[in-house]
């Protein structure tokens, strides 16, 4: 009997470690303009960081007021990840790009990572969630 109660303690206190979780909140400065808004994605790996939104782990958006914006991510379990900003400044929830593919959009990411060519790297862009609150700033970029 006494081997059950500590199997279970261990597994309670296994599944209490797995269950942690914590919010990012995020300011989003340097918009050219309050039109529109904005919207952050949260990536968990490389594959589509930080343009092709579908392989976002999640996304909160909020409004744009006097070049800035603040928006929280919730419930996010512990662990790495990068966060893509966009200012979606025609309301069409997508990335407009002009005919050579770079965004006509204003875009940032964590760590305001930079790349001589192409987008910043997911690993330039890596944050930790790792305590109940963590709180970043993005400045968006207009290319």
């Amino acid at each position: 009997m006494q081997h059950t109660s500590i199997l279970i303690f261990f597994i309670a206190i296994i599944n209490l470690a797995a269950a942690q979780t914590g919010e990012c909140a995020v300011e989003i400065k340097g918009f050219q303009n309050n039109n529109g808004k904005c919207t952050i994605y949260l990536f968990k790996e490389k594959k589509g960081f930080p343009t092709d939104f579908k392989y976002a782990l999640s996304y909160a958006t909020g409004t744009v007021v006097n070049g800035k914006c603040m928006v929280v991510l919730k419930n996010i379990p512990y662990g790495t990840y990068a966060i893509a900003a966009h200012h979606d400044e025609n309301n069409n929830s997508k990335l407009d790009k002009n005919f050579i593919g770079l965004p006509k959009e204003g875009v940032g990411t964590s760590n305001n990572a930079k790349s001589s060519f192409g987008p910043p790297s997911f690993d330039d862009s890596k944050i930790t969630i790792n305590k109940s609150n963590v709180s970043i700033s993005i400045t968006i970029k207009n290319l």
